[in-house]
C-alpha cells in the first residue's frame, strides 16, 4: 500500500473473497484509500473503500458465530458482486478501528445541509446549502460557506431517513432532531451518494445506541434529573446556587452531585460543573418527556 497507513495492527480476519474458509491472522491496515487484510505479500485482499457499502460493529455473520467475538463486519461490492471481510480484536482496538473506518470514508463527503428546518414549533425559511462533512468526537459536524453546523449525539433526540427534492432530483435525506439549547430543533442533511447516507446511518446509530445503552444501566432520581438541567441551564453561573435552584439543602446537593460524578453525567471545570455527553442525554430526554 503506497499511502501512509492511519491504521496498522495485527488481527484475525476471514472473508468469502480469501482462500481460507476458517479465519486467519495477519495484518490490517488502513489508508484513505483503502482496507488491506495481508496474510503475507502472496495472499492478501484489497478493499477500495469506495467499494465499501456498509460497516457494521458487533455483527458477526451466521456461518462465522463462534469463531469471532469483538469485530467489525465490512460489506463490500467487487465486479458486481457482493461481499464480506469480518476482522476481530479487543473491545479497545475494534472501537479504535471502526471509528477510524468511519472517517476515512465519511470525511470530506459532500453534503447539503438545511438548518435549522425548524425551531420549537416554528418552520423556518432556510434553504439547503453545500456543505462538508466531518466526524468529530461525540458529534457530526457540516461546514458550509457560511460557518459550521455541529450536531452533537448527545442533543439528538432521533434520526430519521426519509426522501426529499433537492436540486431537481429526488435524494435520501438524513432528518435529525435535537436540542442543543434546550428547544427542540430538526435539521437536514443530504449526500449525493446513497452509500454514503447508510454508512453515516450506521454510524449514528452505533454511537447514540452506545451512550443509550449506558444509561439505561444507571438508575436517576427526579432531584437528579432537575439538578442536572440547572447545570445545563447554566444557573450556577448567573449568581443562583444549585441548592437554591433544586430547593435542596447543600449537603444534599454536594451528595447528589458527587454520584452523578461517579455515574460520569458531571464533571468539574475551570469555571464549574458541566454536563457530560451522558449528561447531556440525560437532560435531553427530561424535557422531551416535560413537553410532551
Amino acid at each position: 500500500m503506497s499511502e501512509s497507513a492511519i491504521a496498522d495492527f495485527v488481527s484475525t480476519f476471514n472473508s468469502d473473497r480469501m482462500t481460507s474458509a476458517e479465519p486467519v491472522k495477519g495484518r490490517v491496515l488502513l489508508s484513505r484509500k483503502r482496507l488491506v487484510l495481508a496474510v503475507n505479500d502472496d495472499n492478501k485482499l484489497t478493499i477500495p473503500l469506495s467499494s465499501i457499502f456498509d460497516v457494521a460493529v458487533g455483527h458477526v455473520p451466521e456461518d462465522l458465530d463462534g469463531f469471532f467475538q469483538s469485530t467489525v463486519t465490512v460489506a463490500f461490492e467487487e465486479q458486481g458482486q457482493q461481499f464480506i471481510a469480518v476482522i476481530e480484536g479487543g473491545d479497545g482496538k475494534i472501537g479504535k478501528f471502526s471509528t477510524l473506518l468511519f472517517k476515512a470514508i465519511l470525511n470530506g463527503t459532500d453534503a447539503t445541509i438545511k438548518h435549522p428546518v425548524r425551531v420549537g414549533g416554528r418552520v423556518t425559511d432556510a434553504e439547503f446549502v453545500p456543505a462538508k462533512l466531518a466526524l468529530k468526537p461525540q458529534r457530526v459536524q457540516f461546514k458550509t460557506g457560511d460557518g459550521t453546523v455541529d450536531v452533537s449525539l448527545a442533543a439528538v433526540t432521533e434520526f430519521r431517513r426519509t426522501e426529499r427534492e433537492i436540486a431537481g432530483a429526488t435524494r435520501p435525506v438524513l432528518q435529525v432532531r435535537h436540542m442543543p439549547e434546550g428547544e427542540s430543533m430538526l435539521t437536514m442533511a443530504a449526500t449525493g451518494s446513497s452509500r454514503k447516507m447508510s454508512i453515516l446511518g450506521r454510524y449514528l446509530r452505533l454511537e447514540y445506541s452506545d451512550l443509550m445503552a449506558e444509561l439505561e444501566e444507571l438508575e436517576i432520581s427526579t432531584d437528579e434529573k432537575e439538578l442536572l438541567v440547572a447545570i445545563y441551564s447554566g444557573a450556577d453561573n448567573e449568581g443562583i446556587s444549585l441548592p437554591q435552584i433544586v430547593d435542596k439543602d447543600p449537603p444534599k446537593v454536594t451528595l447528589m452531585l458527587n454520584r452523578l460524578e461517579e455515574d460520569e453525567l458531571v464533571v468539574d471545570a475551570a469555571d464549574g460543573t458541566k454536563l457530560t455527553p451522558k449528561g447531556q442525554v440525560v437532560v435531553n430526554k427530561h424535557l422531551e418527556d416535560v413537553n410532551v
